[in-house]
């Protein structure tokens, strides 16, 4: 079975239920289905086919989700793409997936328009549970970007888990603010919500400013965030929560001390997660039962995880098929069928897991994955940086942030550095910090120990 035989329980089954709240528009399920067969129509209009990739470099919209739907039902493998990223990061991605089609801010309205002219019709194609359904890209720990491909199996077998670990169903209210392009906002919150058919309101991005009048008017029962989501709220007022019976929180590790004050504020017990890329969900702490602080809970039903050396492996129906295009990648990353984390973890004698950090150098911030090596690399092309390392700082908001630390071949203007940063890389990669430094401090090998790098 395939996601949109899955989603047909709500695009057909609830056809007439209101479904989407965007921008002060409503959507039901039914124009949800109308919608995207249109856009699939205009997209096999222009040539895309079963197997070929849709970039999708797109905010959080209606539209998004019309056209992630599209995919699905032409068996075309959609093509998430930070939306912060800039013609570096780009470059890559696009040059590794070769999509058919992409489709940002500037083309989309002419394929709207488009597909308005198309019949409501639902492409007649075959597409199995194995199949991709869509490319996520991550970084691995040499911090080249690879692409995760997860078939219509592994997100099915992802959001019947959390819905059925976490009881959604059609009476909730879910606020999502999660971007469509992260598997969080894609895996969790879409696919979710589509299957167990409750209503969603979708905002363009999260913002701290608003938040407040968002809960207070559309009155949750659900919300998907990110730990810095959650520093966020803690200046709201505590009647955000009087609908909300469940805040899930994950793509980066939630501080206990975090957990307590939330709790301690609205009265409500954080749900803390672990997924990853490559697996969406691995472990949840449970609904009914002890939400233990400092844990991401017990592995979800069918996924199993052992700790070997200190690493956490995972096996499950939820573990991704490959990466794009790199066996050797793909090899590497598991032994003997599990996939090997990269995690650093420990399982209590009652199952419950906690993290400790990342085998690479790894720095999460406001739920990003960030890999020192690309942000080096980067800087290194600069004429007057010798030598450079990235390391973690900790951040109070964002959990982790980058430092760079340069070695500098002649003398410069660190504000202007911090520019062709900003030029150049997504802006949660660039560092919050320059420090200029005589020698990076390295051991008998010659690797830079970052932990004797001076705290700024």
């Amino acid at each position: 079975m395939n996601l949109i035989q899955l989603f047909d329980l709500s695009l057909m089954g609830r056809s007439a239920k209101p479904a989407l709240e965007f921008a002060g528009i409503s959507y039901t399920f039914g124009e949800l289905e109308s919608r995207s067969n249109r856009m699939a129509q205009a997209l096999a209009a222009r040539g895309l086919t079963k197997g070929d990739r849709l970039g999708i470099y797109l905010p959080n919209c209606v539209e998004y989700v019309d056209l992630y739907l599209a995919c699905l039902k032409l068996g075309v493998i959609a093509l998430p793409i930070n939306i912060l990223y800039r013609e570096r990061e780009l470059t890559h991605i696009l040059n590794d997936a070769s999509p058919r089609l992409l489709v940002n801010q500037e083309d989309l309205p002419a394929l709207s328009r488009a597909a308005e002219t198309m019949p409501a019709e639902r492409p007649n194609v075959f597409v199995s549970g194995d199949d991709p359904a869509a490319i996520i890209y991550t970084s691995g720990t040499t911090g080249v970007a690879k692409g995760a491909v997860l078939t219509h199996n592994n997100f099915a077998a992802n959001a019947m888990n959390i819905i059925i670990a976490w009881q959604l169903s059609s009476e909730d209210r879910l606020l999502l603010s999660l971007p469509l392009f992260h598997a969080h906002g894609l895996g969790n919150g879409l696919h979710s919500w589509l299957i167990a058919g409750y209503q969603t309101r979708l905002l363009e991005r999260f913002e701290s400013s608003r938040a407040e009048a968002e809960f207070l008017d559309y009155k949750p029962t659900v919300f998907f965030g990110v730990p810095t989501m959650y520093v966020r709220l803690m200046s709201c007022d505590p009647a955000i929560s009087q609908t909300v019976r469940l805040f899930v929180c994950g793509s980066a590790p939630l501080p206990a001390q975090l957990l307590m004050d939330f709790r301690e504020r609205f009265g409500s017990t954080i749900l803390e997660r672990y997924g990853m890329t490559e697996t969406l969900m691995i472990a949840s702490n449970p609904l009914v039962g002890e939400r233990r602080a400092g844990t991401v809970g017990l592995p979800l039903p069918g996924i199993s995880a052992k700790v070997v050396d200190g690493e956490v492996y995972i096996k499950g129906p939820n573990v991704f098929a490959s990466y794009w295009g790199r066996e050797e990648a793909t090899r590497a990353a598991f032994t003997d069928g599990w996939f090997r984390s990269g995690d650093i973890g420990m399982l209590s004698d009652d199952g419950y897991l906690t993290l400790a950090g990342r085998k690479s150098d790894l720095i999460i911030s406001s739920g990003f994955n960030i890999y020192p090596r690309e942000i080096e690399e980067f800087l290194l092309e600069q004429p007057e940086i010798s030598e450079v390392s990235v390391a973690a700082q900790s951040d109070p908001v964002k959990g982790e942030v980058p430092v760079a630390y340069l070695v500098l071949r002649t003398e410069c203007d660190l504000k202007e550095i911090e520019q062709r940063c900003r030029a150049a890389l997504a802006s949660f990669k660039v560092p919050k910090a320059f420090v200029k430094v005589d020698a990076l401090p390295r051991n008998a090998l010659g690797k830079v120990q970052k932990h004797l790098l001076p705290k700024t």
